[in-house]
């Protein structure tokens, strides 16, 4: 045994006294008497004392623990509006950080728009009415500054796998009703649903709709137009120059600009700080200032000679003006036949479900990137995005959700609140009512190298080699959710993903892990069965058989400790198991000991089986000597 002065009371205790005698040698220096501040409980705060019947280890429930008490919680308002949390604290320099994040952002956000409907299948004006909404309404229910509500890749594809061949309403309308669902998932505060997506099917999926966007956005990139998938030959064989061309040098330019922002100067001056500044700010405007060159290069060359004589693909010529506020189309005529609600519906089929439930975990996932010190708050994440995506609807919107790489964009501009929200939504206002007429003249190839050039750093194939050494159950869900994303569609692997890791939940809570000791309390050598983890009604016959297997392993020859501090939801299927072993136990001699179980289940079981007795941690000799006089007492078991 430690001495006194080594163990950590003791170093406690003489710091204590050291320091009360530097407080009493500073009083007679001050010539004021020394007073020794050590707290003294009221004389109605008298201390209870230890029950051993009740707390063998001695806690105590403190009474000065009544003078604190919880903070106040955020009123309802507050926490749903949830600009009323931080408007009053706004101040200038938050403000002058959100107007460059903000203007930063809308460079970024118009050409991304405009490439995901044309991946979506859709004119570019339908990709900017999605970018405006969402961004201004994000403001005032959002949670994250960083977050960055709009089209994306992710919403693009499953828009184009849902709505293929459509009517452009039909994309509206499953903008509405996937609002709606995210809607009601917030306000029923189901934001502990993405608890059960684990990382590695989250990473996977990342990488695989990646990969699909990346592969999809190719054939557009070379001027390749076959329908379907194209064999290596065919895609070889229809591959049109100047589009290539223009694709390829696009996609080069961006990803040097993007080097530009990681460009470091030896020298650490006024000059060098200004100039790393500068390439920053061009390495994040690399989109919009390609599509710009390109559209401008365009534009002159029509005006000098004419539409026909561009050599390579251009977009599609845009409804120029703003869109109008009016309800989704829950009923229309096209192409001599009229769509009710219903027939909409039918034609959305498991999309109705998919697409809302994939783009609330992509935003929670985005949003969980870039929290800092407060906590998510799924649930505000959830009724926010559907608030964006029902008021989007109003515009004529495709689905949204929060997009990755313009979350880092905002985080690198040095963003403070969502209030950017608000001068993204304006630039894109400006550009729907100004440049409209102009994005006709964007290369298609253009757009498509911007897609994949956004999308390609967000595959990361990293977790292959670490989780094969470092755990092979989530290798599994990685590797199959990638490889199903990429053959039957990004929706089919999350939920690939999903289900094999709620089997991996589901085994676990069948099969709890369980540790089995002989032990020794002073000369009595008992049994001690511990589970490791939480133990379920659906583990309780794994755990029988654990004590049945130790009793056979000891052949019999000493009592059985179980404790059950981990035994989850207490109920009948517990106390059926834990009586029959008690009786099997009783049958062999031997004595059965119950550690740690609450006292409010102990009156669960029968007065009448003499076999089992309770303990609480740690377990003491009076406990087996009672033991064993309950025993000899009934004449059932010998000592």
């Amino acid at each position: 045994m430690k001495l006194f002065s080594e163990t950590l009371f003791g170093r406690c205790w003489a710091k204590l006294t050291t320091k009360q005698e530097l407080n009493l040698e500073n009083a007679e220096r001050s010539e004021e008497p020394a007073v020794a501040v050590i707290y003294q409980p009221k004389e109605d705060e008298a201390y209870p004392m230890k029950n051993d019947s009740d707390n063998r280890n001695g806690d105590v429930a403190l009474p000065i623990a009544q003078n604190y008490t919880k903070p106040k919680e955020k009123s309802l308002l507050a926490r749903r509006l949830y600009i009323l949390s931080w408007i009053g604290s706004y101040e200038r320099e938050k403000g002058m950080s959100d107007l460059i994040a903000g203007i930063t952002l809308g460079m970024t956000i118009i050409p991304q728009s405009i490439a995901y409907a044309a991946l979506a299948g859709l004119s570019s004006e339908y990709g900017l009415y999605s970018a405006f909404m969402g961004s201004i309404i994000y403001v005032f229910f959002g949670t994250i500054p960083q977050v960055s509500i709009g089209p994306t890749s992710l919403m693009a594809l499953l828009t184009l796998q849902y709505c293929s061949d459509k009517p452009v309403q039909i994309v509206i309308v499953l903008a509405f009703m996937a609002g709606l669902v995210e809607l009601l998932m917030g306000v029923f505060r189901l934001g502990f649903i993405v608890n059960f997506i684990p990382s590695p099917v989250t990473k996977a999926f990342t990488s695989g709709t990646a990969l699909i966007v990346a592969l999809v956005q190719m054939k557009t990139l070379f001027g390749v137009k076959v329908k379907g998938i194209p064999t290596p030959a065919e895609f070889w064989n229809n591959i049109k120059v100047p589009d290539a061309i223009v694709g390829v040098t696009c996609l080069v330019v961006l990803l040097l600009l993007r080097q530009l922002s990681s460009v470091n100067f030896k020298k650490k001056n006024e000059t060098t700080r200004r100039l790393k500044k500068l390439l920053w700010y061009i390495s994040i405007s690399r989109n919009a200032l390609v599509v710009f060159v390109l559209s401008f290069i365009a534009y002159m060359w029509i005006k000098k000679s004419s539409i026909e004589a561009i050599p390579f693909s251009l977009s599609s010529k845009v409804t120029s003006g703003l869109p109008q506020f009016k309800l989704p189309p829950f009923s229309f005529e096209s192409g001599n036949r009229t769509y009710g609600f219903f027939d909409i519906c039918s034609e959305l089929g498991s999309g109705l479900i998919v697409v809302p439930i994939v783009a609330v975990l992509a935003n929670v996932a985005i949003a969980k990137a870039f929290v800092k010190d407060s906590q998510l708050d799924a649930s505000q994440e959830m009724l926010t995005l559907g608030l964006c995506n029902l008021a989007g609807s109003f515009f004529s919107a495709m689905p949204t959700c929060g997009a990755f790489t313009r979350s880092a964009v905002s985080q690198a501009s040095g963003v403070k609140t969502p209030m950017a929200g608000i001068y993204t939504g304006i630039i894109v206002f400006s550009a729907l009512s100004i440049l409209t007429p102009y994005f006709q003249y964007i290369p298609k190839s253009s757009l498509s190298a911007v897609l994949i050039a956004a999308v390609i750093f967000m595959v990361d194939f990293s977790p292959f080699l670490n989780l094969w050494k470092n755990n092979k159950k989530d290798f599994f869900s990685w590797t199959g959710c990638l490889v199903v994303c990429l053959v039957a569609g990004v929706e089919v692997g999350l939920l690939y993903g999903i289900v094999l890791n709620m089997i991996f939940v589901l085994l676990r809570l069948g099969n709890p892990k369980v540790d089995v000791n002989l032990k020794q309390c002073d000369s009595v050598t008992y049994v001690h069965i511990k589970p490791m983890s939480d133990v379920y009604f659906s583990g309780a016959d794994a755990i029988r058989t654990e004590i049945r297997s130790a009793c056979i392993l000891y052949r019999y020859d000493f009592p059985v400790v179980l404790d059950c501090s981990r035994f989850m939801l207490f109920d009948a299927t517990f106390i059926e198991m834990l009586n029959a072993v008690a009786k099997e136990i009783n049958e062999q001699k031997q004595i059965f000991v119950l550690q740690s179980l609450s006292e409010k289940h102990k009156p669960l079981f029968p007065a009448a089986n003499s076999n089992i007795i309770f303990a609480m941690d740690p377990l003491t000799v009076d406990d087996f000597m009672t033991a064993e006089k309950k025993a000899n007492g009934n004449g059932s078991l010998m000592a």
